[in-house]
């Protein structure tokens, strides 16, 4: 999907677009098509829920004559096969997709059910919010975004370009992928992580309150997703159960490796395996699209930025004064400081002349590293 998004998403709303389900992914889509000007229903097994989404802007309730040319199921994984089931055959002249975070059990299970997966594609957003609900809704939740586009054999390819306009938001980007590939994919970008953090973070419950003011940048990136909401992960982690399995079973042997070596940190080897393992995450990370999906390897520059407003409106104006791109921005606080921590991010042969500049301009920069 290339040009502009707003003439994009005005010329792909040919028709109603039906939703069911009015929580956070749902109403994100009701709402970037309303702002496109589609005529969005939205209905959902709580009135109460459908009616907050109604209220902020996702579309309208379902009225008598509606005819959606899209159906867009927006429910938790473990009921996803049963509503899309019911929507095909509600509105026979309807493609009807999902954003469930699994491909492959929805697709076996309609198709064991005799289904009409003609008109059905799955879907997946890659994108969320560790909140969920209407209220946590978003219309640009996901721009920038990956949008799967989980196509099959017995999909009609005529009906299935209906997919690709009211439904994936025009500013995301669309990734077709067979259900079998997105499942693997998700498992190890996005499933095991989620099982990964909350691993770790049950063992601040009891750290001192010393101990948790030593937490730096470090620590919250590793336990950022550990707040998701555990009725729906546990429900997503057993409908990609077995990759995700396969996942996790790789990571603890690498654990067992490490604790092993830590156990006995002067035996012959041990520091080895602990450099090669460090080693091999830094080759992993650098395997992480970047910006614009490039592989890039940037600088990280650490400036010390006053708790007071504008001070970081400041820092990123003079950024671009010195005439620096900035790649990505991190803000770390300093516990008992008036202080924050800006970690900006650029190509490394822009590293000594940003620091140079900012240091003559009155900042204190803090470390600069590749």
């Amino acid at each position: 999907m290339t040009g502009d998004p707003s003439t994009a998403g005005s010329r792909r709303l040919a028709g109603q677009v039906r939703i069911v389900g009015s929580g956070l992914l749902g109403a994100s889509i009701g709402l970037r098509l309303r702002q496109h000007g589609g005529d969005v229903i939205l209905d959902d097994v709580s009135p109460a829920a459908r009616s907050l989404a109604v209220d902020y802007g996702a579309g309208r309730a379902p009225a008598e004559g509606d005819d959606p040319v899209l159906v867009v199921v927006a429910v938790p994984p473990d009921v996803t096969s049963d509503i899309v089931a019911r929507e095909l055959d509600a509105w026979p002249e309807a493609l009807v997709t999902d954003v469930a975070s699994v491909k492959v059990a929805p697709l076996a299970e309609l198709r064991a059910r005799g289904a009409d997966v003609s008109r059905y594609i799955g879907s997946h957003p890659m994108a969320g919010r560790e909140r969920g609900g209407a209220v946590s809704a978003r219309a640009d939740l996901f721009v920038g975004r990956p949008w799967v586009l989980a196509g099959h054999d017995d999909l009609t390819y005529r009906r299935a370009a209906a997919v690709e306009d009211p439904a994936p938001d025009p500013g995301a980007t669309p990734i077709e992928m067979t259900p079998e590939a997105h499942d693997a994919g998700a498992a190890l970008v996005s499933h095991a992580p989620r099982v990964a953090a909350p691993l770790m973070a049950p063992r601040l419950r009891d750290a001192s309150d010393a101990s948790l003011g030593l937490a730096g940048q470090g620590v919250r990136d590793v336990t950022r997703i550990a707040s998701s909401d555990p009725v729906l992960w546990t429900q997503i982690l057993g409908a990609n159960a077995s990759r995700v399995a396969d996942v996790l079973r790789d990571l603890r042997a690498d654990l067992d490796r490490v604790v092993g070596a830590l156990e006995a940190p002067d035996a012959p080897g041990s520091r080895r395996t602990v450099a090669e393992s460090i080693g091999a995450g830094n080759g992993g990370v650098a395997r992480l699209p970047g910006k614009h999906g490039q592989q890039t390897q940037f600088s990280s520059v650490i400036v010390m930025v006053d708790d007071t407003p504008g001070q970081l409106a400041r820092l990123l104006t003079e950024i671009g004064e010195i005439g620096v791109n900035l790649e990505d921005l991190r803000l770390e606080h300093s516990p008992g400081a008036q202080v924050g921590l800006a970690e900006v991010s650029i190509v490394p042969e822009q590293e000594d002349r940003l620091v140079t500049e900012l240091e003559a301009r009155g900042w204190t920069v803090a470390g600069a590293f590749a």
